[in-house]
């Protein structure tokens, strides 16, 4: 059987993995593994809420060994390190324990087909002190470091001289605005469990920008909207301000400005893994993306794929698909649909990427966004309930697509039921 290894399990590697394993898996006719380091998988657009605390990830994450199972392919828990063209084997990273003993060696994989869907990292530009000084959302352990260093200051408030929770994030496209709605959503819960003495001018958060409006990437009207909606709740924006610097005091700016922070977010920029960069000879970009033809296949070797934030791959007209979940959805069923054709000899189809809009949502106060962006003239701005169901929506065929309908069906009923049962805010 040839042999197909997907390294990354993000929404589109593991939305591949389930297509290639209920299709050619199921039926014995291709052997699927999946590698990733980590053994449970979180769609990235709901890091915000787990930082916030208002999703527990312990409830909504997906075991990825217990989904390969159910859905007839293999899951190996390691980091890849290298990758032999010649050879066609990937090597994977030795396994250790929180205390540093190994568990596993060093192991190594054979492939026919690679698909490399690595995702991406925040990009912090070698700016001074960010690496020491500052939190990333790449992942549910940071965004978990987050929120425990979150719950300690507000357990410090009105003590040690302690009268604000200061919380700055770098970058207002979609992560740093969500989250920054999301945390006076917590403040507002959290006060409710045995905080009473919490207001909500306790806690200051301060969005930082370097462009001339907050997620650059929409309509002009839309991150207009987004921003009064902010400044209602009492989010500091900040547009035309440059980070220089991140210290344990907070930011300095490239007007020499101190802004105070206790905790800082940085949500600036994406990049893919560094490694990539120089793996085996493949062509990447700037930022370390693997540079794909419109097949999605690489430019140097037909049997390596690269789908969603770690795939450069050029639109028609121009410009790049963006780093968007939606674009990692669309290249899964893309490249699923090539492995097939290609076992059965039959000629690849061309990526074409479809915008069905961008949708931010603003926790429980308002949510934002233009819909069918490349399918209409324009686009149509959406707020409110409508853009919230949307946005919901978005999450549901992400479940779909792993789960089936059926499946999904059932994991929103116990959703709801939990929202009566449990905490309406992670408080550990």
């Amino acid at each position: 059987m040839k042999k197909i290894v997907i390294v990354g399990g993000g929404a589109g590697g593991l939305e591949l993995a389930t297509k290639l394993g209920n299709k050619l898996g199921r039926k014995q006719k291709a052997h699927i593994t999946l590698v990733d380091k980590n053994s449970t998988h979180l769609w990235k657009p709901l890091l915000h809420e787990v930082a916030a605390g208002s999703l527990d990830d312990g409830i909504d994450a997906v075991s990825y060994r217990a989904h390969a199972t159910n859905h007839s392919f293999n899951f190996k828990l390691g980091a890849m390190r290298n990758l032999d063209r010649v050879n066609k084997t990937i090597s994977i990273d030795p396994l250790f324990d929180e205390e540093g003993r190994q568990i596993l060696p060093e192991s190594h994989l054979e492939y026919d087909i690679l698909v490399m869907a690595l995702g991406s990292v925040s990009n912090d530009f070698n700016t001074k002190g960010v690496s020491d000084h500052c939190i990333f959302l790449d992942s549910p352990q940071q965004a978990k470091k987050f929120h425990h260093r979150m719950l300690n200051k507000y357990l410090q408030l009105g003590v040690k001289e302690t009268n604000s929770v200061n919380v700055s994030i770098i970058g207002a496209g979609a992560t740093g605005v969500e989250l920054s709605a999301e945390l006076y959503n917590s403040l507002k819960q959290v006060s409710s469990y045995g905080f009473s003495h919490i207001k909500s001018a306790d806690l200051r958060v301060s969005l930082i920008e370097a462009g001339d409006s907050i997620l650059p990437a929409l309509p002009k009207r839309i991150s207009a909207s987004a921003h009064r909606e902010l400044l209602k709740l009492g989010v500091d924006v900040r547009t035309n301000t440059m980070v220089t610097e991140a210290n344990e005091e907070g930011l300095l700016t490239k007007s020499g400005e101190l802004i105070k922070a206790d905790l800082i977010v940085w949500a600036a920029g994406i990049k893919a893994p560094d490694y990539l960069k120089d793996l085996a000879g493949l062509e990447t970009n700037r930022i370390n993306q693997l540079i794909v033809k419109p097949t999605l296949q690489t430019t140097l070797d037909n049997d390596i794929y690269a789908i969603g934030d770690c795939a450069s791959c050029a639109l028609p007209n121009a410009g790049f698909v963006p780093p968007r979940a939606q674009s990692a959805h669309q290249m899964a069923s893309l490249v699923a649909k090539n492995i097939l054709a290609t076992l059965k000899d039959k000629p690849l189809s061309d990526y074409k990427y479809t915008d069905y809009g961008s949708l931010v949502s603003l926790s429980n106060y308002s949510t934002v966004g233009s819909l069918m962006g490349s399918l209409m003239q324009g686009s149509m701005m959406v707020e409110g309930r409508l853009a919230k169901v949307v946005y919901v929506s978005l999450y549901r065929m992400h479940q779909v697509a792993l789960h089936g309908y059926i499946r999904t069906g059932l994991m929103t009923i116990v959703e709801k039921i939990n929202r009566v049962l449990r905490p309406r805010l992670k408080l550990h």
